[in-house]
């Protein structure tokens, strides 16, 4: 326990809002609703102006983007005069990789003590670096949490391949809307967690009954996006690009957030593996990775014969990426960056965008590191980093997507 920080007791679970980064549009609001079912209050930073200005009175400009930005808002977020700073606590995110992402608990501790404030600071890894009397990640919680990431992924995927082709404007965003709430609901007392075929189906079939104009009648430049998981993911961290492609009427693609919990345990036990850990922690990872590939086979399975793109799995991905880059090349986002970009480009989407924040070393090597072999396997297609610098302004940045897309 950093002895900085201030504990989370049993009293204040009932008490208490934990605050979480905004990293995760399409799941966001079904992940609250996990957390709800495990009996905690979940809410999500909303996004502030001036954010380096609001870091900058705590951590130095050495630190990447994605720190700036998460810490950033997040102290905004503390003195807006919106929170009731006696009922507050913080939820850091860790894939507990050795990256700067793996130094922004204690970071954020330092920051919350430098603002005088007594707010607890939380971390979901999966290492239980930090242990607070009041906050465990329960059996409700992690079932709760993995039906939404699946949900989530499902509701992305056909929003992402539905909308840029609706007849009706605004249908998409309407169904999606919809199915948003009605899961929320779901998920908040436990219901249609795990492998819910019907509900899965339901939703695919309420998505492909929306008119839409045929990809003949309506040709559109098809982009995928790939790179960190947190500038790829949250619309704080891309600035908006999924608004920006669809300003410019782009058929656009994200692979969903599943792989990327996959490949996250799938590194936690190949490290125990090495390290010799008990069996029973071995079991307990194979059982939670062997669960959600067979969520995700499912899901892929149901969109492919309903005539919509899925994405790949997660054996069949690293298989992939195993012939350019080691499994074990898994610092940050690894080769799952690679896995992504190929599987994307094998299902038609011959322009790429591979995003990463300014001052990730982890990014640059496992991300610009694979344009060389990448470009030669794939001739024909326009493969390009863009970095996002706290300091880039708007025109320089979208000046540099169209370039990359032209």
């Amino acid at each position: 326990m950093n002895r900085d920080n201030t504990l989370f007791t049993s009293k204040m679970k009932k008490t208490h809002t934990i605050y979480m980064p905004d990293m995760l549009h399409y799941h966001n609001e079904l992940l609250i609703a996990a957390f709800k079912y495990g009996g905690y209050n979940l809410a999500v930073v909303p996004e502030y102006e001036r954010v380096p200005e609001n870091a900058f009175r705590f951590i130095n400009s050495a630190y990447c983007t994605c720190a700036i930005d998460i810490i950033g808002n997040l102290m905004a977020h503390i003195a807006s005069g919106n929170v009731d700073l006696d009922r507050t606590a913080i939820l850091e995110p860790q894939a507990g990789g050795a990256c700067r992402a793996g130094n922004y608990y204690d970071l954020i501790i330092q920051c919350v003590k430098k603002s005088g404030y007594k707010i607890p600071v939380l971390s979901l890894n999966f290492r239980g670096a930090e242990s607070h009397p009041g906050f465990k990640i329960n059996l409700k919680m992690l079932f709760g949490a993995i039906a939404a990431v699946c949900y989530g992924d499902l509701l992305m995927s056909l929003y992402q391949q539905i909308r840029p082709y609706e007849k009706n404007k605004g249908a998409t965003d309407l169904l999606y809307r919809n199915w948003i709430d009605k899961l929320s609901e779901n998920i908040s007392i436990g219901k249609n967690l795990l492998l819910k075929n019907n509900i899965y189906q339901e939703i695919i079939s309420d998505f492909k009954n929306i008119p839409c104009y045929t990809k003949d009648e309506k040709p559109l430049t098809k982009v995928g996006v790939a790179g960190e998981i947190y500038i790829k993911c949250s619309p704080i961290g891309n600035r908006h690009l999924e608004d920006f492609l669809k300003d410019h009427d782009m058929d656009y693609r994200m692979e969903g957030f599943l792989n990327y919990c996959i490949y996250v345990v799938y590194t936690e036990m190949k490290s125990a593996e090495l390290n010799m850990v008990p069996k029973a922690a071995l079991k307990a990872y194979k059982f939670f990775m062997d669960r959600m590939i067979k969520m995700q086979n499912k899901i892929k399975e149901l969109l492919e014969q309903n005539g919509f793109v899925a994405d790949g799995s997660f054996y069949e991905m690293k298989k992939t990426a195993n012939e350019l880059l080691s499994e074990y090349y898994n610092i940050g986002d690894g080769w799952l960056v690679l896995a992504e970009v190929t599987d994307m480009l094998q299902k038609g989407y011959d322009k790429i965008l591979i995003v990463h924040p300014f001052g990730c070393l982890v990014s640059h090597v496992a991300e610009r590191g694979i344009l060389k072999k990448l470009r030669q396997m794939y001739p024909n297609a326009n493969i390009n980093t863009i970095e996002y610098d706290y300091e880039q302004s708007k025109t320089l940045r979208e000046s540099r997507i169209m370039l990359a897309l032209s």
